[in-house]
């Protein structure tokens, strides 16, 4: 065997060193001999080598001639088998352990290695233990960690082979588990050219999460990795800043359906990052959810939610969101606003966005957020268009009020300073669920929709239900129009409520078609007057006093209706929607919901039936509260006992849930005379 060492570093000593010297260092290792538990044999085999190297390096003849080699090229000391290991504990301790380690390692292997159980397998498996743990550290030193990692592995597989050593292999595997977030870091931070190194830390990071128990660490995670919850708080925030916003909601969502709330939240913020950077506003509907499911104590999503309204250009639903926040401060703030309410939430917006969504991402580089620019999108324009229709009124009124405020760009400007200076840092509140518009449907096409937009008439209704005639006067109206598109979509929509106004004064409402309960009582069942509609479509006799003719009851056009009858309203609506999502019909939808209600199960339905798919739904009321009331809304809080079934073409049970305990809130709004469900929003 040839060692890659020469004599000098062998004894321990520098080239310039004198005889004396030389001596006195060969005296200090024979009386320093490693005292890990290697054999008589090898020890008294590295004192000879050692006593080689002083009297060469003693002898003025033989050193000049040893010297002259070396400066000639020659390297290396050239052993006999018998003093091969002696060899390699020598080159371990100078200091080369990686060496050391590798032509340990390859001495164990076949065909050189040594017979089972003999004085020099144990001696070999001992260096390469101690020269595996310490090239190790030195590669951590020079912060490649995952190089150190990788010896370490090499180490513990070779001493499994062996099947010696136990507890010089649990040393090795502990040192292993402690360097996993330095590994995990050195592996993502790497040039993105090194896929497969970023993968492989990805893998690791998913694996290291999941054995803690989800990023709040509910496996007793400070025996993994030897990192309590504050120390891992810091490494994540460190990675955080190699990993895209799209690799960060994957990691996070699967973290989340494994139990971690925490992920939940982190999801909804790298949604809402992707969307928002890459203008893909079907992320922040994905986001809502998230926020919208997080259960944490003193965590309140209402502003949150009412930011992704803002970018999905419902002012009056994100305005209702903010008002709903049980944030005082954040109401105070509001209400004290210099300017119109939509700049207060647009400053709001922008602000969350840059300090708190907006960081922390590899791909995401916004030093100022701009919703001008995400208005004027065309991805982001083409999506409010396509979202579900929620009636001309109450769109021209948040379209009209988005336009007011956006108008005098400077002003907003230097409120958006002002307000960012006073306010730097706003809580992260919460509240009860928005207001609801009233629904109304209005078709028509404007042939000229500009000269419509520049016609007396439109003037005289925004100067009188917006008082912001001045400011139209003011203002270059038509290039204010022709520059934003979304202002021109907001603006539309005012035409059709005006055109859809003059068309109800000009004509009557159709009768509405029949609903479930007229074909019911056309079957013979009109008869009796004392039955409700069961969650599952059949029917029951009432057996209390307050017996209802449902006749009247369905359409609800009662002027303050009971609590019994917003029961039987809202058992109406989940009995239809189970009927549909069950593969059959139910015209009873129509009487008690809106349309975009009705539009949303049929778009259930559809995907369904692509799938070739069907869902049983079983709900039961088991309370209702009325916690709102007024001449034209109500708000309910339902208990519901709640099972549901995912069925398969074959009849499989494909998913199943089941929650005895569902709380519901559902929204009851007035449209001329009758009473429908507009929203309802599942807290559990």
């Amino acid at each position: 065997m040839e060692l890659p060492i020469d004599h000098f570093r062998l004894l321990g000593v520098s080239p310039s060193a004198n005889a004396e010297e030389v001596l006195r260092a060969f005296q200090l290792r024979l009386d320093r001999p490693p005292k890990q538990g290697f054999t008589y044999e090898v020890l008294a085999q590295r004192s000879e080598l050692l006593r080689l190297s002083a009297d060469l390096l003693s002898n003025p003849t033989d050193r000049q001639s040893y010297e002259l080699a070396l400066i000639e090229g020659s390297s290396g000391l050239e052993l006999s088998s018998n003093r091969e290991v002696a060899g390699l504990l020598l080159l371990w301790e100078s200091n080369a352990s990686f060496q050391a380690f590798k032509l340990a390692k390859k001495a164990l292997q076949p065909p050189q290695a040594p017979a089972l159980g003999s004085g020099r397998e144990s001696d070999l498996t001992l260096i390469a233990a101690l020269s595996c743990r310490d090239a190790s550290i030195e590669e951590q030193a020079c912060r490649r960690y995952a190089s150190g990692a990788d010896l370490l592995q090499e180490g513990i597989q070779l001493l499994q082979r062996m099947g010696k050593l136990v507890e010089e292999r649990k040393t090795l595997e502990s040192d292993l588990e402690t360097l996993l977030p330095y590994r995990i870091l050195d592996l993502l931070s790497r040039d993105k050219e090194d896929e497969k190194s970023h993968q492989e830390g990805l893998m690791l990071l998913e694996d290291f999460v999941n054995r803690r128990g989800g990023l709040e660490g509910k496996r007793n995670s400070e025996k993994i990795a030897g990192l309590n919850q504050n120390d891992f708080e810091l490494f994540f925030l460190q990675i955080r800043k190699f990993l895209t916003a799209k690799e960060q909601s994957k990691i996070y969502v699967n973290w989340y359906r494994r139990g971690s709330e925490d992920a939940g939240f982190l999801a909804a913020f790298a949604l809402i990052a992707s969307g928002f950077s890459y203008r893909k506003p079907e992320l922040l509907q994905e986001a809502r959810k998230y926020l919208r499911n997080i259960n944490i104590n003193g965590f309140d999503p209402m502003p949150l939610i009412g930011c992704l309204d803002l970018l999905l250009g419902d002012v009056k639903q994100a305005e209702s969101r903010f008002r709903s926040s049980s944030d005082e401060k954040l109401n105070d703030w509001l209400n004290n606003y210099p300017g119109e309410t939509l700049g207060a939430l647009c400053d709001y917006c922008r602000n969350w966005l840059e300090k708190d969504v907006l960081v922390g991402f590899k791909d995401v580089e916004i030093k100022a957020v701009n919703l001008d620019d995400w208005f004027a999108s065309q991805e982001v324009q083409i999506y409010i268009d396509q979202l579900e229709t929620k009636g001309a009124l109450g769109i021209a009124k948040a379209g009209f009020s988005f336009l007011s405020s956006l108008s005098p760009e400077q002003q907003i400007k230097n409120n958006s300073l002002k307000n960012l200076e006073e306010q730097a840092d706003l809580a992260m509140p919460g509240g009860a669920l928005d207001e609801v518009s009233e629904e109304k449907s209005f078709k028509s096409r404007l042939q000229t929709k500009e000269a419509f937009l520049r016609s007396e008439l439109v003037k005289k209704i925004i100067s009188k239900y917006y008082s912001t005639f001045e400011l139209i006067k003011k203002s270059d109206f038509k290039s204010l129009i022709l520059k934003r598109p979304i202002y021109t979509s907001a603006l539309a929509f005012i035409a059709l409520f005006i055109v859809g106004t003059s068309l109800g004064i000009l004509i009557q409402r159709k009768p509405s078609e029949s609903n479930d309960l007229i074909n019911i009582s056309n079957s013979g069942l009109n008869n009796s007057k004392d039955f409700k509609i069961k969650d599952n479509g059949s029917i029951q006799k009432f057996t209390n006093k307050e017996t209802l003719d449902l006749d009247k009851l369905i359409p609800l056009t009662s002027a303050e209706p009971s609590k019994q009858e917003i029961k039987l309203l809202i058992e109406s609506w989940l009995a239809g929607k189970a009927n549909i999502l069950n593969g059959s019909e139910s015209n009873i939808l129509s009487s008690v919901a809106r349309a975009s209600l009705l539009n949303r199960v049929d778009e259930e339905r559809k995907k369904d039936k692509l799938l070739g798919q069907k869902q049983i739904i079983d709900a039961n009321i088991t309370s209702i509260n009325i916690v709102e009331r007024s001449d034209r809304r109500i708000a309910a809080d339902v208990e519901l006992n709640y099972k549901d079934k995912t069925i398969s073409p074959s009849g499989e049970i494909l998913t199943e849930t089941v929650i005895p305990s569902m709380k519901v809130k559902y929204i009851i709004g007035k449209n001329k005379k009758t009473w429908l469900l507009v929203d309802y929003y599942s807290r559990y």
